[in-house]
């Protein structure tokens, strides 16, 4: 008995610790999707930030690092190439990456993906970045289609088209992708204001090696805020600490209460200040998204507009073509009344005439006796 319920303790403590496992995953997997929709955010509110002083080409590190972090999200959890996959590439079949005798070249990339979900939309680059010369990998060329979307201005339209189509995306998929999650439509939004920025891109550069994987630098989105209910300030631990290690240091070193405190209000002051410069960048964000939505908008108001009137002019001349069918059906039946009037009068005229051209049955009876009776008569005198 005691072996039995040491044994049910045992698997009791395995399956909670099965659970535990799952739902530290789970939480593992749902902190870094949003870790990297959180920089994506950053990165085009810092883009469109620095365009506004200079162009954004290649050596511009904000766009570097906005191109590492798309590249990442794209290429989260995306399914590597399976076995049977890899037998197909010995016998040379064309599938997704580069294929050669001995199988692929390089990994799938999240261009295998992009190619095949974005056929669809108008005008695309795809065949273009396929017949590139100078990029061979998989991932240079899904590094090259991320600038020629962007000097296109079509990044947001090729991501919308492709997340639209949810059956070749989970074809590519694992389960917690970003692209398969909830996080997936707020990322062709952030990425419709960078339409607003004119970039000019060089396609034969050292950012379209695809030998190494891209890096995320998060130093210029990492900010440490302080407490308000900090007591000292950065500046004043670091003195101390470096003030512990001297034997110089005695306690007459230390200023007034009076002193430290102004420090306080000074830091505190600064720091607010930080605040407020963050929460203008944030606004300017916020109202050149709020641009591209209004002339979005107004776009698609006038569009309704023309359509609305296109279909008022239509119901009017429909309505004038019927009307004008009805007083040609109302002529012609006017018309028809008319003829079989005239028909009836002229046959009525016709026997009129005829009545009155030849003789009656009767006169000619008369006529007839008064005929025999004289012939009766002259026969008698004879």
């Amino acid at each position: 008995m005691a072996s039995r319920s040491l044994r049910g303790l045992g698997g009791n403590r395995g399956g909670g610790g099965g659970g535990g496992r799952k739902s530290l995953s789970a939480r593992n997997a749902a902190v870094e999707r949003r870790n990297l929709i959180t920089v994506c955010r950053f990165s085009v509110k810092t883009l469109i930030d620095r365009s506004c002083f200079e162009t954004i080409d290649d050596s511009s590190p904000e766009f570097n690092n906005f191109a590492a972090i798309l590249e990442q999200i794209l290429s989260h959890r995306l399914k590597e190439i399976s076995q049977s996959c890899r037998w197909l590439a010995h016998l040379q079949i064309p599938l997704q990456g580069q294929v050669t005798w001995f199988g692929y070249e390089s990994p799938r990339s999240f261009w295998d993906y992009i190619r095949v979900a974005c056929r669809k939309v108008s005008q695309n680059c795809i065949c273009s970045i396929e017949s590139m010369e100078n990029v061979s990998s998989s991932r240079a060329k899904g590094r090259a289609w991320i600038r020629v979307a962007l000097m296109e201005k079509h990044l947001s339209e090729y991501i919308s088209t492709a997340l639209r189509d949810f059956k070749t995306t989970r074809r590519f998929y694992e389960d917690g992708a970003i692209v398969l999650g909830e996080e997936a439509n707020m990322l062709a939004g952030m990425l419709l204001g960078l339409n607003a920025i004119d970039f000019s891109f060089c396609l034969k550069g050292e950012g379209l090696d695809g030998n190494f994987p891209a890096v995320i630098d998060y130093t210029p989105y990492l900010k440490f805020t302080q407490s308000s209910d900090s007591i000292s300030s950065d500046e004043e631990e670091l003195r101390t600490l470096g003030s512990s290690g001297s034997e110089s240091s005695t306690p007459e070193n230390v200023g007034p209460p009076f002193i430290m405190d102004e420090n306080s209000w000074f830091n505190k002051c600064k720091r607010v200040k930080q605040k407020y410069q963050l929460t203008l960048e944030q606004k300017g964000y916020l109202e050149e998204l709020l641009r591209l939505r209004e002339n979005q908008l107004s776009e698609s108001v006038a569009q309704n507009k023309i359509l609305l009137q296109r279909i008022e002019d239509s119901d009017l001349a429909h309505k004038l073509e019927k009307e004008q069918l009805e007083y040609i059906i109302v002529e012609l039946q006017d018309q028809l009344t008319v003829l079989k009037n005239n028909d009836l009068r002229s046959r009525q005229e016709l026997t009129a005439h005829l009545t009155n051209q030849w003789p009656s049955p009767g006169a000619l009876d008369v006529n007839a006796v008064a005929l025999d009776t004289l012939l009766y008569r002259k026969h008698n005198k004879q």
